[in-house]
């Protein structure tokens, strides 16, 4: 009887000396386990990870629109849109390259036009630039031109819009750069008191209407543009202006009004590169 008491006595012992298990041990421990958990390399998405951006080898390239064999629009002075989108460009670059963006191209592109988007894109991408900016400079559609005669010579004209307008195409895969910065642009010449066009959500403009991405800086998407969806870089388009408008014609022609655009680009450019 006494063995049997102190055996017992033992058991008692030992089960006191255990340490008390909590209710819930098989939920918790699965969440500390979790919150201790890090993501695998792989599961994180390259578009999230954070990039750098170091002005004097950031590669930006601007895309002179059109070319000497395809000038785009005829102006209401009968001035062609290509001599406008060279001249600024060139600027702009100037201007860029001043700012400390050692890397800015010019790329001027020959050939009709079809074959010309194909070349930018295929420069631009075996470049491996890390933006894309064309320079264009707006007219309307035909059905909204009238008749007028400047220095003897017939022409056209449509005073009825006005403005810079700003693209990006949802198909390009560096989209949310390109819409960064389109809106960066768009601000920064909103800022020094330039209206974007309107005219373009508007169903008047029937094949040429397109989305309005940003009614506060005058961003739209237009993904049929081979040089906004086919560039493996962010690209954006920008039309700095009306040259079939007389009044914007003539202001798009002003040295203040291109170091104004000019400058917008630098301050953007800026802006973009230290978000990156």
């Amino acid at each position: 009887m006494s063995r049997a008491r102190g055996i017992i006595a033992a058991i008692v012992v030992a089960l006191v000396a255990l340490p008390p298990v909590p209710v819930d041990a098989g939920r918790t421990a699965p969440a500390r386990k979790a919150v201790r958990a890090k993501p695998k390399p792989s599961s994180i998405k390259p578009s999230l990870v954070p990039e750098t951006c170091e002005p004097r080898k950031f590669k930006i390239i601007l895309d002179v629109g059109h070319t000497s064999e395809s000038q785009g629009a005829t102006s209401a002075r009968n001035d062609v849109e290509f001599g406008f989108n060279l001249h600024l460009a060139r600027l702009i670059g100037e201007r860029l390259t001043s700012a400390g963006f050692a890397a800015t191209r010019v790329l001027v592109t020959e050939g009709k036009a079809r074959a010309s988007l194909l070349k930018r894109v295929g420069t631009a991408n075996a470049a491996h630039a890390d933006l894309f900016l064309s320079i264009h400079h707006d007219s309307v559609p035909d059905k909204m031109l009238e008749e007028w005669e400047f220095e003897g010579a017939s022409s056209h004209f449509s005073d009825r819009f006005s403005g810079h307008s700003l693209f990006v195409s949802e198909r390009n895969p560096r989209f949310g750069a390109s819409l960064a910065f389109a809106r960066l642009l768009g601000r920064e010449l909103k800022e020094k008191g330039l209206q974007y066009a309107t005219q373009y959500s508007l169903p008047l403009m029937g094949r040429y209407r397109h989305p309005l991405l940003d009614k506060d800086v005058g961003v739209y998407r237009y993904d049929a543009l081979v040089v906004l969806s086919q560039t493996r870089s962010a690209a954006v388009l920008l039309e700095a202006g009306s040259i079939i408008n007389r009044d914007e014609e003539m202001a798009m022609n002003s040295p203040e009004r291109q170091e104004l655009i000019a400058t917008a680009v630098v301050t953007a450019m800026r802006a973009y590169c230290e978000k990156r």
